[in-house]
Order: structure tokens, then C-alpha cells, then sequence
């Protein structure tokens, strides 16, 4: 089964920075990769989706301009950086990951990491 390892979390100030990390398993010539994340209270929010083309999608407008994601080939790895970090940013932040084209719904994806916790608080 396809692992998936955030990390990169952590507790920073209002208008700072950070950039997650997601690890895979298997090659990422294969996999579709989205950044979700999920506050107290709230239903998981898709954010941005890079696809194996190296496509990128970002769907909620809070993420326009401030976030974005990337891929290292050779590391297995996707990483989401994000600028101009706001309080309601706040939530934890998973990867997910699937063979098909990029979705915003959490239950078309079958493989997920533990995900990582990023709180925004001066």
C-alpha cells in the first residue's frame, strides 16, 4: 500500500511562512497529489493538486497567490509552500494521493498521510 509522510508543521506567526513536505512511497510518474486540510469543526478543504503531468490546480480562492505546490521527482516528495499565513489557516494539513486526475473531494482518494499540524498564532 502507498505511503504517504507529512511533515513541515508548526506554530508561526500571522504573515510568516512554512513549507510542508510530503513523502511517497511509490514514484510520483504514477500519482496524483492534493494538499487538504481540516480545521476543528470543518469539513476537509482541498487546496491545491499537482498532477503527474506536473499540472497544477488550486481551488480555494483563500490559496490563490499565497500558496503553492511543487514536486521534487528524484525525492518522491511534494511540498506545499505557503506565504502571508493567516490565523484561519490554522488546521491540519494532509496529503492525499491517487491515480486519477486531480478531484477536490477527499473520498475519491484512497491514500493518505497522517497529516501535519499548522497553527497560526502571534
Amino acid at each position: 500500500q502507498l505511503q504517504l509522510v507529512e511533515s513541515g508543521g508548526g506554530l508561526v506567526q500571522p504573515g510568516g511562512s512554512l513549507k510542508l513536505q510530503c513523502t511517497v512511497s511509490g514514484s510520483l510518474d504514477y500519482y496524483t497529489i492534493t494538499w487538504f486540510r481540516q480545521a476543528p469543526g470543518k469539513e476537509r478543504e482541498a487546496l491545491l493538486c499537482l498532477s503527474t503531468s506536473g499540472s497544477t490546480t488550486t481551488y480555494p480562492d483563500s490559496a490563490k497567490g499565497r500558496f503553492t505546490i511543487s514536486r521534487d521527482r528524484n525525492k518522491n516528495t511534494v511540498y506545499l509552500a505557503m506565504n502571508n499565513l493567516k490565523p484561519e489557516d490554522s488546521a491540519v494539513y494532509y496529503c492525499a494521493a491517487d491515480w486519477k486526475y486531480c478531484s477536490p473531494y477527499p473520498h475519491e482518494y484512497d491514500n493518505w498521510g497522517q497529516g501535519t499540524q499548522v497553527t497560526v498564532s502571534s
